[in-house]
């Protein structure tokens, strides 16, 4: 994993506000990308959050992401976006993840 995706990733937990150890990443894939003025990575990342606080971890994660600001040195986030979140109807986790 590169440092950009491990900062990124981190990010993404600290927002959701769970305990690392309580998140679990169903996917993990970094892509190459570029444009005229950049060069960098796209990651594809599936997140799953454990009941009872999933709703709540879902809400802290994807409120204002597209305009949220992120500090990950030395990087920038050019993009951000989540697909609509499936819920477990088992266990009532949660699960984001592009497909």
């Amino acid at each position: 994993m590169s440092a950009a995706a491990s900062l990124l990733l981190r990010s993404l937990m600290t927002r959701a506000g769970l305990s690392r150890d309580r998140i679990f990443i169903s996917k993990f894939r970094s892509v190459d990308w570029q444009s005229l003025a950049f060069t960098g990575e796209r990651q594809e990342i599936g997140l799953r959050l454990p009941a009872p606080h999933a709703a709540e971890a879902l809400a802290r994660l994807g409120d204002g992401l597209a305009e949220a600001e992120w500090t990950l040195q030395g990087h920038l986030v050019a993009d951000i976006l989540t697909s609509r979140p499936r819920r477990s109807t088992t266990d009532r986790s949660a699960s984001i993840s592009r497909r």
